[in-house]
């Protein structure tokens, strides 16, 4: 089982950045896909980002368009997410979450972190 807890959010003005991250408990954190995603009043859920066991491989939503990346550092169990030239439109809860399917849904959630960006 593991266990995510987010951090990092708060009020930023449009165009700057913001560091969120993810601090994960219990055992083969390592051997997790971990996730990026957000969700914003009224509207689904959207994936953000995500990034493979080792690292090597990332992904993004299209709405990223270079403006955010995903990284971990497996020996501290962490996952971070760095968002870059923020917008009004980013405003949202950010969760972060593990599976150990990747393509498939994901096992564990973390309790969300808010993000709101002001014009």
């Amino acid at each position: 089982q593991v266990q995510l807890s987010e951090s990092g959010g708060g009020l930023v003005q449009a165009g700057g950045s913001l560091r969120l991250s993810c601090a994960a408990s219990g055992r083969y954190f390592s051997s997790y896909f971990m996730g990026w995603f957000r969700q914003a009043p009224g509207k689904e859920r959207e994936f953000a980002a995500g990034i493979n066991w080792s690292g090597d491989n990332t992904y993004y939503g299209d709405f990223v368009k270079g403006r955010f990346t995903i990284s971990r550092e497996n020996a501290e169990k962490m996952v971070y997410l760095q968002m870059t030239n923020l917008k009004p439109e980013d405003t949202a809860v950010y969760y972060c979450a593990a599976t150990s399917r990747p393509g498939r849904e994901y096992d564990y959630w973390g309790q969300g972190t808010q993000v709101t960006v002001s014009s």
